[in-house]
């Protein structure tokens, strides 16, 4: 009798709920309040923000990749919430009530439950990708508990939309320790008949459940943090130290260091949403890059150590570019001292020994291939570095190269099988080239052999297990080629987890000197030449050239000038009369209209008389066909003769 009696009062609760709302939705003063005041506030907001009371689902906000992106960047919330889910799962199974997570903007990273009412859930949204926000949906548990940042149970008619009446829900904020920045929402939702008080504190002590293991692993990070620091600040060149957690707050602070916030505070710039390898440029002012060192457990960082060196301070009138930390072997192949190509140094060096993909995009010749085997680590026994470019075999033999095949799978295959690229990289890296040539109907295949750890060879039925690091390199945009249809997004955001851009040489200033050096000195030891004297005009003229070829551009040309001529020196007629160094003369020089009593540089002056005389030599004093050939008009060439006094 008791329930029938509890029963009859809670539907005539519902039923005047359902009365205030309607009045309160016309405006009519004599509105019976509920009595739960926080949810005629919530009414209040969702009507100021234009709710459309009517609506009958949440929207979605995220599906496929753009879900799997944010799924990815609150993964430490799920880590923490997966044994929560894990115990409740089975209770909640045949209840006719699902629990769900949700990330800071509302929506819905999470469900596990009754399998019923999660297929319920999918028709107002409320599953993954669903965005509950309260300005989006009006008054609900996840919306009402991200607004107010306490624990709010929404039920039945107290929904503001129409659509969710059918509905009731707990939910219950998760806090970040320490910080108390909200990092999502637990909530327990069900039919109307699944209300009890009970599920808010359900909802409530699963979120400090969660809290707890977020601070149990913050502790024994910072723990580890403190140990590092521990360890070194004996060290002779050592003036301070600052340890800084992976949510940007400073943990450890001690010796020389410039001002920065208070221990538990978050420094300003740095924070979970900060990949700790990109904290170097975002540190603020009077930290420098170079003394950040990120601190890894299992592949994963944790934070970061700032050692600072017992002379930080010298004054300098000139910035010049953070010296890289002592590199594992490769990275003294990539040649040059510019601001922009340490940058990247930098950030490659970090990717060393992390199992992570890497998408290294750039221009053709800027060197990055070079970079891939320096973050593979170098020359490591057992550690295979295999390369392969997709744009360099036939279409039909793609799969075969990548995925092996066995004995008799196509005409001409090898009577014993053979092994793809992705087993012959087990254990190391496959950097494949040109990922942009992967013909679209190949790419799933790819996809699918990442995705598993596993690859089949052609006219095979047993799959492979297989351990590679992939790296990636592309000399096309590959977000614009993703745009046009012609390359799988899925892909690539698998193969782009990371991406780094080598600079193109143009933009790398002061480098080009420092590669004519090394070239000079590699290729004449290789040659058995000697080496030859690139003098001031020279080195100018090759410095003032656009390098179109990038640095594959300059090695041949270097290569050129030694294996061309005896001389010691390089004659700026030489810079001339080559096809490609022809273009320097032109782009530094011709190209530019002289205006009347103006005069070139003595270095451009000097080159650009070559080039013209070099033209009009090999096109025996036709003024036109050489004027095409420099790449200018006519009227231009003939000015030029007669600047250079050349018509005689």
């Amino acid at each position: 009798m008791t329930g029938k009696l509890n029963g009859g009062r809670e539907a005539t609760e519902v039923s005047d709920t359902m009365a205030a709302w309607e009045r309160f939705l016309t405006g009519d003063p004599t509105a019976k309040i509920p009595d739960r005041n926080f949810v005629v506030a919530s009414w209040l907001r969702s009507q100021v923000l234009g709710v459309n009371p009517t609506g009958r689902t949440a929207p979605i906000a995220a599906r496929g990749d753009a879900m799997v992106q944010l799924r990815h960047r609150s993964s430490e919330l799920m880590e923490a919430s997966a044994g929560v889910f894990a115990e409740l799962a089975e209770t909640f199974s045949g209840s006719r009530t699902i629990m769900l997570l949700t990330n800071p903007d509302g929506i819905v990273l999470d469900a596990v439950g009754d399998s019923r009412t999660l297929d319920q859930g999918q028709r107002i949204h409320l599953t993954l990708g669903g965005d509950w926000r309260e300005d989006v949906v009006g008054t609900n548990g996840i919306g009402t508990a991200l607004a107010t940042g306490r624990p709010a149970q929404v039920h039945a008619a107290e929904h503001f939309c129409e659509g969710i009446k059918a509905w009731t829900c707990a939910g219950a904020p998760v806090f970040e320790p320490g910080t108390g920045e909200m990092l999502g929402v637990i909530d327990i939702s069900g039919p109307p008949s699944t209300y009890q008080r009970g599920n808010l504190t359900l909802a409530v002590l699963a979120a400090r459940q969660i809290e707890m293991h977020l601070a149990d692993r913050a502790s024994a990070e910072r723990m580890k943090l403190l140990e590092i620091c521990l360890a070194r600040i004996s060290e002779k060149d050592v003036a301070g130290m600052v340890a800084i957690d992976r949510s940007g707050r400073l943990v450890h602070r001690t010796g020389r260091v410039p001002g920065l916030v208070a221990l538990g505070q978050r420094v300003q710039g740095l924070g979970a949403d900060i990949a700790v390898h990109d904290w170097a440029e975002r540190l603020p002012e009077g930290l420098r890059a170079e003394w950040l060192n990120p601190v890894m457990i299992d592949g994963r960082a944790i934070g970061a150590v700032l050692v600072v060196p017992t002379r930080p301070f010298a004054a300098s009138s000139v910035l010049s570019p953070p010296p890289v930390p002592t590199r594992p072997d490769g990275f003294d192949l990539i040649v040059g001292n510019s601001a922009c190509l340490a940058d990247v140094k930098l950030r490659a060096l970090h990717l060393v020994g992390k199992q992570v993909p890497v998408l290294i995009e750039g221009e053709t010749g800027v060197g990055k291939e070079l970079f891939a085997r320096a973050i593979h680590g170098g020359d490591i026994p057992g550690k295979p570095f295999v390369v392969f470019n997709c744009g360099a075999v036939a279409r039909d033999l793609i799969a075969s190269e990548l995925f092996g095949h066995v004995r008799g799978a196509f005409t001409g295959a090898a009577n014993e099988g053979r092994p793809g690229r992705f087993e012959q990289a087990n254990g190391g890296t496959l950097c494949l080239d040109e990922i942009g040539e992967l013909p679209l109907d190949l790419q799933p295949y790819l996809l699918r052999a990442l995705e598993e750890g596993a690859i089949t060879r052609l006219g095979d039925t047993q799959p492979r297990r297989v351990n590679v690091r992939l790296l990636t390199m592309t000399n096309r945009k590959l977000l614009d080629e993703v745009a046009a249809g012609r390359f799988r997004r899925d892909l690539y955001h698998r193969i782009g987890v990371t991406c780094i851009r080598p600079p193109p040489l143009r933009e790398r200033v002061g480098d080009v000197g420092l590669l004519v050096d090394h070239f000079n000195a590699l290729l004449a030891e290789r040659h058995s030449v000697p080496m030859r004297h690139f003098g001031i005009d020279a080195m100018q003229l090759l410095s003032a050239y656009h390098w179109p070829g990038n640095v594959r551009e300059l090695r041949n040309v270097v290569e050129s000038l030694l294996l061309m001529s005896d001389t010691t020196d390089v004659r700026l007629d030489e810079l001339a009369s080559g096809h490609l160094i022809q273009a320097i003369a032109v782009s530094g020089a011709l190209s530019v209209d002289l205006q009347p009593g103006s005069t070139p540089t003595t270095c451009l002056a000097d080159v650009e008389r070559a080039a013209v005389i070099a033209a009009m030599g090999r096109y025996k004093g036709n003024v036109a066909a050489a004027a095409r050939s420099l790449g200018v008009s006519r009227s231009t060439m003939y000015r030029r003769i007669d600047q250079y006094g050349l018509l005689t």
